[in-house]
């Protein structure tokens, strides 16, 4: 297996135990990335550095939610193994310490991509096996004491609008496996839906109950230090310049492993031969001040509930652990030069339709403070499907294009990178996303002219639809370039 390059800054040098001037610096930039690290009570000094050459029987390159669920459990299956974790900045600085707090299930892409349309039992298990990841999220962070206001109260999708309602219904009669409702939820009446959550205009809804409400930087933070309780060793601040099997080169140093896992995720576009690997995308968020209580008596939005809709540039929202509306949202401008960048993260016109969206949705909550703007990068394969890899031969292993439905995968990801690192005949293996593969996208700038055009396209959609009431038919001339239905 041909080996990536990776370019990225350069690692830090000196010893990073004591506080210094820098690292109240780098506290601060961490804490202003999100909501969720900003809320975090112990410090974000980075870890030290890789010191130097050294030799391990694991190296995984990435601090978030894969690169630290892979090394658990493998540590956890075989206590003996020798495993570090590189990292360029510090553990939780993506996605996963940045993303919108939905621990939920559901297939990561569509049946076709992993040749499910005519296999239902194969589905089925799908499925069930993606259901049972928040179960296993919710066992882990009891066994190993990380609060992080897990709360599985399953997730509501509404329709404010007779197009989302036919949409609903669609996908739910395209639904035609027994037991689908088990697995992938039911469709409730607007009477049932407003039994759930005050929302102005509702059609209709639809409910699963496999889904939990999480403080992501909580989670991946508490998550880093179990993986060093376990003997885990994680390097923060350090650059990998170049991911190969058998090797991470780092700035001034390198780790030998007989099994490397790359873990980057979006940050993979950043390699060298693989740009066209995923398409970058920006999801943007806003968070109000607390509500008071008589706010929640008024919306009726009980604790761990998590809320979207059915727009094409839809809305996702949790309350949050100290009782803040968190919502965020898709249709972040892609920079054809910086795909990714802290320039991107965050942007006034999308804020501003965050806004709107939360006062039309939820008008209880019209007057809040909006206290808070962020975003992080996701990973878009060219199918919108996840990938599991690895490569005994040479003992390369990868894993990610979660297109933002990343904390339960990369759960997922983690266990199923152990299992198949370690030769287990488990159940996870057989999978329909291991060794699954996704074409590459088409090179810039029919990239950039792409996603420029779905979310030109997308927001016309809604405005069309918002305004009368139908279905818009011009989202059909981007079908292939299109996310499957959420």
């Amino acid at each position: 297996m041909r080996g990536d390059e990776w370019h990225g800054g350069q690692a830090a040098a000196g010893d990073l135990g004591a506080p210094t001037q820098i690292d109240a610096e780098l506290d601060a930039r961490y804490r202003a990335r999100s909501l969720w690290l900003g809320g975090l009570d112990d410090s974000l000094a980075p870890r030290p550095p890789l010191p130097g050459d050294r030799d391990y029987d694991v190296a995984v390159v990435g601090a978030g939610f894969t690169g630290l669920w892979t090394a658990y459990y493998l540590k956890t299956l075989q206590p003996d193994l020798r495993i570090v974790v590189i990292e360029r900045e510090i553990a939780g600085y993506g996605p996963s310490g940045r993303n919108g707090g939905w621990a939920i299930s559901g297939l990561v892409g569509t049946p076709a991509a992993y040749g499910l349309s005519h296999d239902a039992e194969r589905l089925r298990s799908a499925l069930r096996v993606l259901n049972d990841r928040i179960d296993e999220i919710a066992a882990v962070a009891h066994r190993e004491q990380i609060d992080c206001g897990l709360v599985k109260a399953g997730a509501l999708t509404v329709a404010t609008s007779a197009p989302q309602w036919q949409r609903l219904q669609a996908r739910a009669s395209d639904a035609e496996m027994p037991g689908h409702e088990e697995l992938e939820g039911r469709l409730l009446s607007a009477a049932e839906t407003e039994a759930l959550v005050s929302v102005a205009g509702l059609h209709g809804g639809r409910f699963t109950p496999h889904a939990a409400r999480i403080d992501p930087a909580r989670l991946v933070r508490g998550l880093a230090r179990a993986c060093e309780r376990l003997g885990v060793t994680i390097h923060e601040r350090t650059a990998a310049t170049s991911i190969e099997p058998g090797r991470v080169r780092c700035s001034g140093a390198s780790v030998r492993a007989q099994i490397v896992i790359r873990a980057t995720e979006s940050y993979t576009t950043l390699l060298r031969g693989s740009r066209l690997r995923f398409l970058p995308l920006y999801s943007l968020m806003i968070a109000t001040a607390p509500l008071d209580q008589q706010v929640w008596d008024a919306l009726g939005w009980r604790d761990g509930l998590l809320i979207d809709d059915r727009r094409y540039l839809f809305f996702y929202a949790q309350r949050t652990v100290d009782g803040r509306i968190a919502m965020g949202g898709r249709g972040a401008p892609y920079r054809l030069t910086s795909p990714i960048d802290e320039r991107n993260e965050r942007n006034e016109r999308v804020r501003e339709r965050l806004v709107a969206t939360l006062r039309r949705t939820f008008p209880a909550a019209a007057s809040a403070e909006v206290t808070h703007h962020w975003g992080g990068p996701l990973a878009a394969p060219r199918d919108w499907s996840m990938s599991v890899s690895f490569d005994r031969a040479t003992g390369f292993g990868a894993a990610g294009g979660y297109t933002g439905h990343g904390v339960v995968a990369s759960n997922l990801s983690g266990a199923t990178l152990a299992d198949l690192a370690l030769g287990r005949d488990s159940e996870l293996v057989t999978m329909p996303w291991v060794g699954h593969r996704s074409r590459r996208w088409e090179p810039e700038p029919l990239r950039y002219l792409a996603s420029e055009a779905i979310i030109r396209t997308l927001g016309a959609a809604d405005r069309h639809e918002d305004a009368t009431d139908r279905p818009a038919r011009r989202v059909r001339l981007l079908r292939a370039f299109l996310p499957p239905a959420h």
